[in-house]
């Protein structure tokens, strides 16, 4: 921890230091449009030297979604959906196009995903939705015959890197440092943590890790434990501060198998989370509110046409479990964008705070989801899913229900 703090204060003395002697020096400008030159000149070098020159591998890949949903959502017993003009519809379309491009080397690699995710319709549709999902490139800088280490420094999601069902649903833009070992008679061992970005105008900053034993011992067994620390800033307002106050920690065990009769794979997973900075606070009735679980089971994989793949789970997550703006579980759609502790989930005051009545955001639930996909072809997916929340703790903030199926057509090449 000490370690990425003096890097992360290292280089920002060094960035502040350039900036500063910029600003004393009368040609600064035209330094800047040198370098700009300069940059310009080094790539247009570059896209003249062909991929057969440079070596490596580069795969280009892509999908294309179309995608229905059908949802219900109400709070203390209204609807937040319907055909208002500020209103989330009750049934919407999606058109999707993600662009994936991947290029590796012998000891470097890069990958890099664009999301163009816009609503359908003539007057409904939208034409300017796109999203930079993933860029980021790695280095192995060691190599042995069992055990490798990288570094990884980029945007992606942070589902990608670490699991959990309830929580990670924010980007993780930062260096990853990776450390995977395989034990012949033990399992799988990795070790994976860095610091991320979560606010660079207020110098805030956020550490995240996860250890893990696959395979334990040829059984099948894994497990797998996580830590991410947000409350390592203090800001000037109370209602922020609650917002950041989480310091999780996750534990994963699991077990996974290979039935012979069907010749599927299947997967029993489950966790249990706690959040050791959480406080008793009147917006969650003087409780700390601070734990989540879940229990699911998966069968099935997608290889080849016909093959199908089915998963379910049951999640409880409390009120101060996982921040509002990081929730991966079923929630509540959270069609009014509310947060617990602010009004709203951005900006980061949320429009001020929130009530006992009023604190709802995306936690303090209860609820399943069921997932089915089926591959029409070796390259079309015809993915069903239905989740269904309830509140937890009617205590706490309004009563809320959520409800909702989605079928959605993948085609990918």
């Amino acid at each position: 921890m000490k370690f990425f703090c003096r890097a992360l204060t290292f280089t920002s003395l060094l960035g502040l230091s350039a900036v500063s002697f910029a600003n004393t020096v009368e040609v600064g400008r035209d330094l800047d449009e040198v370098d700009i030159r300069a940059l310009k000149e080094w790539v247009d070098t570059k896209r003249q030297i062909s991929l057969k020159e440079v070596g490596g591998d580069l795969s280009l890949s892509g999908e294309v979604r179309t995608e229905f949903q059908a949802t219900r959502e109400t709070k203390n017993g209204s609807s937040l959906r319907g055909s208002g003009l500020r209103q989330l519809p009750k049934q919407g379309f999606d058109i999707e196009f993600n662009l994936m491009l991947d290029y590796r080397t012998e000891k470097t690699w890069t990958a890099v995903k664009l999301e163009f995710d816009n609503d359908a319709g003539v007057f409904s549709g939208t034409l300017n939705k796109i999203a930079l999902e993933r860029a980021y490139f790695g280095v192995r800088t060691l190599e042995g015959d069992s055990f490798t280490f990288d570094i990884e420094i980029g945007r992606r999601s942070m589902s990608t890197i670490f699991d959990s069902r309830v929580q990670y649903g924010s980007f993780f833009d930062g260096i990853l440092f990776r450390y995977d070992q395989a034990f012949e008679k033990v399992g799988d061992f990795y070790i994976h943590v860095g610091p991320f970005v979560i606010n660079d105008r207020k110098n805030h900053f956020g550490y995240i890790g996860e250890i893990g034993l696959l395979n334990i011992a040829g059984t099948g067994f894994y497990a797998k434990l996580s830590a991410i620390d947000w409350d390592t800033k203090d800001y000037n307002t109370k209602e922020i501060n609650r917002r950041f106050r989480f310091l999780n920690a996750q534990i994963t065990p699991g077990y996974r198998f290979r039935i012979e009769k069907i010749k599927k794979i299947g997967i029993i997973y489950s966790a249990f989370l706690w959040n050791f900075a959480a406080k008793k606070i009147d917006l969650s009735d003087n409780q700390r509110a601070n734990w989540a679980t879940y229990l699911g089971f998966s069968l099935g994989q997608l290889l080849k046409q016909w093959d199908w793949a089915f998963d379910i789970n049951y999640q409880v997550v409390t009120a101060q479990a996982v921040p509002d703006f990081d929730i991966a579980g079923n929630g509540f759609g959270n069609a009014d964008k509310s947060g617990f502790y602010t009004r709203r989930v951005v900006p980061l005051d949320g429009d001020g705070p929130s009530t006992p009545k009023t604190a709802a955001g995306q936690t303090n639930y209860r609820g399943f989801g069921i997932r089915l996909d089926l591959l029409l072809t070796d390259k079309l997916d015809m993915q069903h899913s239905y989740i269904q929340s309830i509140t937890l703790d009617s205590d706490i903030g309004p009563f809320r229900r959520f409800k909702q199926y989605e079928l959605e057509f993948i085609y990918s090449w």
